[in-house]
Formats: C-alpha cells, sequence, structure tokens
C-alpha cells in the first residue's frame, strides 16, 4: 500500500495546502505504478522480495530523518517497551501485507489487489463502529452492505473466499488502526518499524544465501529498488496526509487502485468476468456513497 489508503483515524485540523495535494497525488501515483515494478520480479520467492522492501527501506527513511534532525523520537523508541511492543504489532501486520500484495501481483491476482486496496476505507470505518463504537451513518451503512454483498458474489462465483483481497483489507485496516496509537511521527514511525522487522529479515536473508537458494546476485538492483519504491511513496505520503482535510484524503486514496485495476485488465490482462463486472461497480458505488458521506460531515 500500497500499501497506502487512508482510514478514517487520519486528522488534519487545518485545511488543503497545495503541498499536501503533491505529495499525495505523488505518493498514489507511485503506488498505482508499483504493480509494473514487482511484476518484473514474478520469478522471486514474495518473501525475499519483501526482506529486501525491508532492508532497503532503512537508508532511505534514515537519511530523510537524519536531514529534518529528527531522530531523537527513534532513539527514544527504541529504549520504551511500549513503544517497541506496539511498533512490533504494526511492523507485523505491514510485512504481511506487503506478502499479501506481492503474491497477488506476481501470482496474476492484480485484480484482486485492486478490490483489497477499495474495501479498506470501509473496512476502517467498520473498525471504528466494531472497537471505537463510533457511529455510522445510512450511507456509511448502505456502503459496507454494498461492499460486503460484492464479496459474496465474488465468492459465490470463485467457490471460495477472495483471501488476497481480504487479507490486504484487514491487514492495513488493522495497521492503520493500531499505528494511530503509535506515539511516534509518521516517519518515525516507519523506520521504527523497518529496523524491527530487519532483524528477522536479515535472518531469512542469511538463511537462503546460505542455501544457495537467494536471487540477490542476479537481480541486485532491482531488488535494491525496493528500498526506493517502498520508502519514498510511504513518506510522501505521511507528509501529504498531514497537509490535507479528511476528505480530500478519502477521496484521493481512490487514485492507486483504480490505476493497479487498469493494468491488471488492460496490461496484464487477467479475466474479468461476470461475477466481476457485478462486483466492482458495487464496490465503486460503496466508495461513492462512503465519499458523500465524508463530504456532508466536512460541510
Amino acid at each position: 500500500m500500497m500499501n497506502g489508503c487512508m482510514s478514517e483515524q487520519t486528522r488534519n485540523d487545518g485545511g488543503d495546502s497545495l503541498a499536501g495535494f503533491g505529495f499525495a497525488f505523488s505518493a498514489y501515483f507511485l503506488w498505482g505504478f508499483l504493480p509494473l515494478y514487482m511484476k518484473l520480479m514474478d520469478h522471486i520467492p514474495p518473501v525475499e522480495i519483501v526482506t529486501h522492501r525491508i532492508i532497503w527501506s532503512i537508508p532511505v527513511a534514515a537519511a530523510l530523518l537524519i536531514s529534518l534532525r529528527r531522530t531523537r523520537d527513534i532513539r527514544e523508541a527504541l529504549t520504551s517497551p511500549k513503544v517497541l511492543a506496539m511498533g512490533c504489532v504494526t511492523a507485523v501486520l505491514l510485512s504481511l501485507n506487503w506478502g499479501i500484495y506481492i503474491w497477488a501481483i506476481n501470482s496474476g491476482n492484480a485484480l484482486d489487489a485492486a478490490l483489497g486496496y477499495y474495501i479498506n476505507p470501509l473496512f476502517s470505518v467498520f473498525l471504528g463502529f466494531a472497537l471505537l463504537k463510533e457511529r455510522l451513518s445510512r450511507l456509511k451503512w448502505l456502503a459496507i452492505v454494498l461492499a460486503a454483498v460484492a464479496v459474496v458474489i465474488l465468492t459465490v462465483d470463485a467457490g471460495q473466499v477472495p483471501f488476497a483481497a481480504l487479507g490486504m483489507t484487514i491487514t492495513w485496516g488493522l495497521y492503520a488502526f493500531f499505528k494511530k496509537w503509535l506515539p511516534i511521527g509518521p516517519n518515525q514511525g516507519f523506520l521504527l518499524e523497518a529496523l524491527i522487522l530487519a532483524i528477522p529479515a536479515l535472518i531469512y536473508l542469511a538463511l537462503i544465501e546460505r542455501n544457495g537458494t537467494s536471487q540477490f546476485a542476479d537481480n541486485i538492483w532491482m531488488l535494491v529498488g525496493c528500498g526506493i519504491v517502498t520508502a519514498v511513496p510511504l513518506l510522501l505520503y505521511a507528509n501529504g496526509a498531514k497537509r490535507l482535510t479528511l476528505s480530500t484524503i478519502a477521496i484521493m486514496q481512490y487514485i492507486a487502485p483504480t490505476m493497479i485495476f487498469l493494468i491488471a485488465v488492460f496490461v496484464f490482462d487477467e479475466p474479468f468476468g461476470t461475477a466481476r463486472a457485478i462486483a466492482f461497480p458495487m464496490i465503486w458505488a460503496a466508495l461513492v456513497l462512503y465519499s458523500v458521506s465524508m463530504l456532508k460531515r466536512r460541510a
């Protein structure tokens, strides 16, 4: 995430800024094209790609914090058991989301990745209702019901639950939920998560290197580039979200899954049968209702 869809927990007390729009649009645009990059590595196991995303994200995120002179929070977080524990939770959810996403793209299920990101904001709304006792408007309830019916249609047609789409939705929704309680800034939080994940990532890379199954030597620049394509959009997104209203981010978040959808159908040539032709418009209608509800609340 895109590894980057917004949830209801994002807050912005001011108005929109041009810089914020530029940051957010750049992030979603880059996320939209990410499947093309990942597809070039469909011969590499998803777990290995995830580990390189983790490792090579660290220098990018660290360089940004050093340039901004905001490393103090990281030092304090690394000595706080409570912050480390919460960081471990968000880090695990983030890595699971990355893994499911990469598997979906490289196994010919990019449409499921798009579906997962489309459903994500509605799942976040439901989490707010279920866990935070937030009241939902009729429009939001109708949006959630439409999305649920769409998933049922896809399940009946395929004979199984769309695990990739729901897995991405649930992991990112929970990630956004718990991220709200991480008591450090978004840039510092991302570096903290990457540092936590670096330990198992390095162990895994050492094991596959020892076993002779590592793909690093033959794909060095593609795997190193994973750090850039991972960290840069996340950092752009984090800085854009601080400068935009919730309603603006709520609408902009559809840029990436729409690009993924178009790439899946017109570039990857994934099948778009009757069930998907029914379910996706239902999801889009649900998102229109969700956006209208958000805009009405901001008015």
